[in-house]
């Protein structure tokens, strides 16, 4: 079987820190191979090395049986190499062939030719199933959109080998499907695939192989159809994992969280959030099933004051807090993980040891008469690595370098230790391996049994009905059920979500 790609014993190092130890990758023709790994396994990491991101120590890339020096991205493009980030890399105010055709313009008389650039695109989203409109902004469309918006633009650069980077980690349950049946496309059309992913059911469904790399090191190579979750599972984290979250029946109290005919507008003045009622009890966790799009991220806002609403109640331990100035809420007793780590939940070029007095940091014994205690901040510091098991190399390690489900530990470990009397957990676990998974569910577990309140809000299903103890689903900006996860299923929530009644979704789910 011939290799279109061979990493021959790549080892990668940065300053204090082996990112991969002569770890070796096959990828055949025609073929969908996994690369496995924790956060921070060095996935990302080697993948750079094949797209000319990072230069490597030692070790040898082929690409079609031939030695290849791959010093920068443009000549991984001419070997036919082309990379969808996790994290895209888009211009929000360019239109979507814009994006793609972005140092690769076509030209008639020195001048970009738009018109035939916009019936490339068209020709390649038709051939590849890639359905996405040529004039669209980049702003104005949705997360699963800019991924294909990623995808054309490798295509367009005759792509032959299409590394993707966790790609599922901000879809919905539709736009996987989706993007699934687009990987299928592509391998059909002779193309080949490195899927960086720890998503264990993602695997199993599109994968013909699945190489496991763990701390850095190759742990090996494996068939998909001689493998299954569980041996995976403890192949990437080095032990058994569990996947089912062991939790005892629920104890709800009296209400943290009122919330009553809440209004919220969008930028363009239309409510987002629609006469929303919910509440949330001491010692429960309350999941919030819905689409991307129908209010969710509105609500956290509202409630965590970083959007004014319009109209209606939000009461905290029966104290209203609407429009109240962020500092202040969060003082009243909310812990917030916001849903997009980087832009609400670090400073990405501060040391971790600051990130994690973020919301303290003014408060004794952090700081004097103005003056931060850095003696303090960083004891503080040490003690939440340890205890949230944030693997970084050392306190003053900028949040930038650590893996994603790190710096989710990070967030995690600064709002749990305030002991919150209403934890909100957004997307929690976007992005993170299965041993992180299990890890922040236990976390989540804990702060309910300890007496407090967890709003969790997340576009995993499986996540909503393992954890939470009631679900509310959100369409259009309203709760338009209640429901028991034990009651209910994946079907039913699915349907709910997309506008059904419960009466309805019910028989349909039920056949």
């Amino acid at each position: 079987m011939e290799h279109v790609i061979e990493m021959l014993n790549i080892r990668k190092e940065f300053p204090g820190i082996v990112a991969n130890d002569n770890i070796t990758l096959q990828l055949r023709k025609g073929e969908i191979h996994a690369l496995l790994g924790e956060n921070g396994a060095g996935k990302s990491t080697l993948m750079n090395v094949l797209f000319g991101l990072y230069q490597p120590e030692q070790g040898e890339i082929k690409v079609n049986g031939k030695a290849v020096q791959i010093t920068n991205p443009n000549i991984a493009n001419e070997l036919g190499i082309g990379m969808v980030h996790q994290h895209f890399m888009l211009v929000d105010t360019f239109t979507v062939t814009e994006n793609i055709i972005l140092g690769k313009e076509p030209k008639q008389g020195g001048r970009i030719d738009i018109k035939r650039a916009e019936k490339v695109v068209r020709e390649i989203s038709e051939r590849y199933g890639l359905s996405v409109d040529p004039q669209a902004k980049i702003s104005e469309i949705s997360v699963g959109m800019q991924q294909r918006v990623e995808i054309l633009k490798t295509l367009y650069r005759g792509a032959e080998i299409l590394i993707f980077d966790e790609p599922t980690a901000v879809l919905t349950p539709q736009e996987i499907k989706e993007l699934i049946q687009i990987m299928k496309t592509l391998i059909q059309e002779g193309k080949s695939i490195i899927l960086i992913t720890h998503k264990l059911k993602e695997i199993m469904e599109v994968c013909d192989r699945v190489t496991v790399i763990r701390k850095g090191k190759g742990i090996g190579t494996v068939n998909v159809n001689e493998t299954n979750p569980v041996e995976l599972a403890s192949l990437m984290v080095g032990r058994d994992v569990v996947f089912t979250t062991e939790k005892r029946e629920p104890n709800p109290k009296q209400n943290v969280l009122e919330i009553s005919g809440l209004t919220v507008k969008d930028p363009r003045g239309i409510n987002i959030v629609n006469e929303l009622d919910l509440n949330v009890r001491a010692g429960e966790i309350v999941g919030i099933a819905g689409v991307d799009g129908n209010g969710q991220s509105e609500l956290i806002e509202a409630i965590t004051g970083l959007t004014k609403s319009e109209k209606g109640t939000i009461r905290l331990n029966g104290k209203e807090i609407q429009n109240l100035p962020p500092r202040k809420i969060t003082e009243q007793g909310i812990g917030h993980i916001p849903q997009d780590r980087h832009k609400h939940g670090l400073v990405l070029d501060f040391p971790i040891g600051e990130n994690m007095v973020l919301q303290t940091y003014y408060q004794k014994p952090f700081s004097k008469n103005g003056v931060l205690n850095y003696k303090e901040i960083y004891k503080k510091a040490r003690t939440l690595i340890k205890d949230f098991d944030v693997r970084t190399p050392s306190e003053s390690t900028l949040a930038r370098a650590l893996s994603g489900g790190n710096q989710q530990k990070a967030i995690i470990g600064r709002e749990m230790d305030r002991n919150p009397d209403l934890l909100i957990a957004a997307q929690p676990t976007r992005g993170l391996d299965v041993g992180a998974i299990e890890f922040i569910h236990k976390r989540l577990i804990e702060q309910r049994d300890n007496g407090k309140a967890v709003l969790l809000i997340s576009f995993e299903l499986e996540e909503i009905l393992n954890v939470s103890d009631r679900i509310a689903v959100i369409y259009e900006g309203k709760i338009v059920a209640i429901v028991n996860p034990k009651e209910t299923s994946e079907q039913e929530l699915g349907l709910l979500m997309a506008g059904s009644k419960r009466k309805e979704a019910g028989e349909t789910a039920n056949g």
